[in-house]
């Protein structure tokens, strides 16, 4: 019986010992005020109604965008706009030593995605692959199918397929394009029909890891205003059904982008820009993922 307490012990101290999240210092953070104190870099998580991702730790009255975490949610990436230099840099949260570390990667290179194997960091044109001892590898290219195209951000599924935008266009249309892995060769960039390609600004796309669904933000006339975050969920005969509009919990006058899934299928989040005449306070929101699900046609 001894032998038995003492090992439940160790064990409820081992669980103790989870990573804490709520700011320490200027560089590492911890908390004991939530039951997820391991997760999500320690914040409370939302409901059916988006809230302000980790206030005053990563969301904050300046620049803050296309947050993501990796599969085993102890990375956090994101862009900001430094406050100081007032250029935009790749941040991570990481989960060392039984806290939440920040610290800057390099300055920003595209608009970061974690592939669902965890493996590579896309970055618009350029990716990272992950290197034996953990860290990431020096930048590479995709193949010349892809550069000729100006990719902000590419989403990749389990299967490997590619979903892509293409920024700079002269009429700002926006066009979102995929690419699949057929026999383990990549087919060349084809785009996609008028449920996804209709209105303007189509960009920043997010392919769920099964390829059920896709999202992406874009301006059509029957929107709330600025670009808004639509979805389309995939047929059984593997067409794509018309853009659903995300709804006003999601949805503002304003301008709504970079929306993409947590690895672990939980929560959906999102950028909005908090300052209508200008785009110097954007944060990042997220919300319970169930709302994917409520929007989902019924067969």
């Amino acid at each position: 019986m001894r032998k038995t307490y003492s090992i439940l012990t160790i064990v409820f101290a081992l669980f103790l010992n989870a990573c804490d999240t709520n700011k320490q210092n200027s560089n590492s953070h911890n908390s004991s005020t939530t039951n997820n104190e391991h997760l999500y870099l320690g914040q409370k998580t939302p409901g059916l109604l988006p809230e302000i991702f980790a206030p005053g730790m990563v969301t904050t009255d300046g620049w803050e965008v296309s947050g993501v975490f990796t599969p085993d949610l102890k990375e956090f990436y994101f862009i900001r706009n430094n406050a100081v230099t007032k250029k935009q840099e790749l941040v991570v949260f990481q989960c060392k030593n039984n806290q939440w570390e920040e610290s800057i990667v390099s300055p920003r290179r595209g608009t970061p995605f974690i592939a669902p194997d965890g493996q590579t960091m896309h970055l618009g044109r350029q990716y990272r692959k992950r290197t034996k001892t953990g860290d990431w590898s020096a930048l590479k290219k995709l193949d010349s199918s892809f550069l000729e195209i100006q990719i902000m951000r590419l989403t990749a599924s389990s299967k490997g397929m590619y979903v892509f935008d293409e920024i700079g266009m002269p009429n700002g249309d926006g066009i979102i394009r995929y690419s699949r892995l057929i026999n383990g060769k990549r087919e060349a960039p084809k785009a996609f029909g008028k449920q996804i390609n209709t209105g303007r600004m189509n960009a920043h796309p997010f392919i769920a890891p099964d390829e059920s669904y896709l999202i992406w933000d874009g301006e059509r006339e029957s929107g709330y205003g600025d670009s808004d975050i639509y979805i389309s969920f995939k047929q059984q005969d593997g067409s794509w059904g018309e853009a659903i509009n995300m709804g006003d919990k999601i949805n503002t006058s304003g301008w709504e982008a970079l929306a993409c899934v947590t690895p672990d299928g939980k929560y959906l989040f999102f950028n909005r820009n908090m300052s209508p005449d200008n785009y110097e306070n954007v944060d990042i929101f997220w919300v319970d993922a169930q709302i994917i699900e409520t929007l989902r046609p019924k067969e």
